[in-house]
């Protein structure tokens, strides 16, 4: 076969494959997020205070969080088209068994349940190591960005949940994205293809980890990763709670308005990656995270719906977006190839850790008498804030030095 063949067999077999691992990423972020637009309805129906709803909503992306670390190593290992299906079909069941926890009045129950539900958030440290080994280093930021849009699967959960309750019932719902996951891991199974220059990493796992942990990339990135994408995933899941406790949205206009945040936000990923593979990670990062800290100030002030508040919301969403898709151009670029999946791992880990906290802290802050989560936004200025000077000051060109 001919060079020019061969480079336009690999062309078309980069788009397939980052295409189909996007839908995975985005039918498991659904998954992951299945909780969240419906947590209205939990709390009328189980009576729940503000704190035991925060801790519902947040449950799910505990393990999503801290069981990208193992998700990524495995990746190493066994590559994508593997790990896609496994966690697909791991995540399932648990979609059915929330249900019935909901049908049955248990709160402990969603707790557990949506504890494991938390697997199908680990599929995002799977997705960025296979989408790098099927690009050059120069096009990662927009494979990795391309990728990330999955993330969207929050967008279509806050949207279509809460209407395929309304269309088809509580449990039939469940029962749909279930039978979806089950299908999309064995659309991965019979089409997705690791890339023909990964090989598998056989190192042990621990201390695979334990050598990505030594790279100052991976502690680096893993605190811009837990502002900017801890941001998203504390908006997209909290979101409904917000808008119907400040603005008294029920929870289909909620679902609707968190849908559009998230919207922004998947559209922006990949035009950060595309921008930080031409002007850099550093430059679109320090963009994002001095736009994040000014817009918490704005949404403090609860400016009025629609148009000041949607605008607000939209662009916290699209700086955040931008963040998210920065940060992981810069993984790309300075991670060793062979650590790429355990860093993305951890990376990703603190990411979904980011996005654990802040749900609980809003909760925790809410002043019941005035409507109002201020404190909690201007903590979130407070952090952006950090995490705007440590990208302009504390990351030195070559600070990520690689080890063997």
């Amino acid at each position: 076969m001919s060079t020019q063949a061969v480079s336009a067999t690999t062309q078309s077999g980069q788009l397939k494959n980052l295409l189909l691992a996007t839908w995975a990423f985005t039918i498991s972020f659904w998954a992951w997020n299945m909780i969240a637009p419906l947590a209205v309805r939990y709390t009328g129906e189980l009576a729940l205070s503000a704190g035991q709803k925060s801790i519902l909503v947040a449950t799910p992306v505990l393990v999503g969080s801290v069981g990208r670390i193992l998700a990524g190593a495995l990746t190493d290992r066994y590559g994508g088209r593997l790990m896609f299906p496994v966690l697909m079909l791991a995540a399932a069941p648990f979609v059915l068994l929330v249900a019935l926890a909901g049908n049955i009045g248990s709160f402990t129950l969603l707790l557990v349940f949506g504890f494991f539900l938390g697997i199908a958030g680990t599929t995002f440290a799977v997705g960025i190591p296979f989408a790098n080994a099927w690009y050059q280093k120069s096009r990662r930021g927009f494979a990795t960005g391309v990728f990330g849009m999955g993330m969207g699967g929050t967008a279509l959960s806050s949207f279509f949940t809460p209407r395929f309750v309304e269309w088809f019932g509580y449990t039939t719902t469940h029962v749909i994205l279930a039978v979806a996951l089950v299908a999309s891991a064995a659309l991965m199974w019979f089409t997705l293809e690791d890339a023909p220059a990964w090989r598998p990493n056989d190192d042990p796992v621990l201390p695979k980890l334990a050598a990505a942990i030594k790279l100052p990339v991976t502690w680096q990135m893993s605190f811009l990763y837990a502002v900017a994408f801890g941001g998203f995933v504390a908006f997209s899941t909290y979101l409904p709670t917000f808008l119907k406790d400040v603005y008294d949205f029920d929870l289909t206009a909620a679902g609707t308005r968190t849908a559009g945040f998230a919207i922004a936000a998947v559209l922006c990923r990949p035009l950060g990656g595309v921008l930080s593979d031409r002007l850099g990670p550093r430059a679109v990062a320090s963009v994002s995270f001095g736009g994040a800290a000014v817009l918490a100030v704005l949404m403090s002030l609860t400016p009025p719906v629609e148009l000041a508040a949607g605008t607000v919301f939209v662009l916290m969403a699209a700086f955040l977006g931008l963040g998210t898709g920065a940060v992981f151009t810069w993984v790309a670029q300075l991670a060793p190839p062979a650590r790429v999946g355990a860093v993305t791992g951890l990376v990703g880990a603190a990411g979904g850790l980011g996005g654990f906290f802040p749900p609980l802290v809003m909760g925790a802050t809410y002043d019941a008498a005035s409507h109002s989560y201020t404190i909690g936004l201007l903590l979130l200025c407070v952090v952006a804030a950090i995490a705007l000077t440590y990208t302009l000051v504390g990351i030195r060109k070559r600070s990520a030095a690689t080890i063997p």
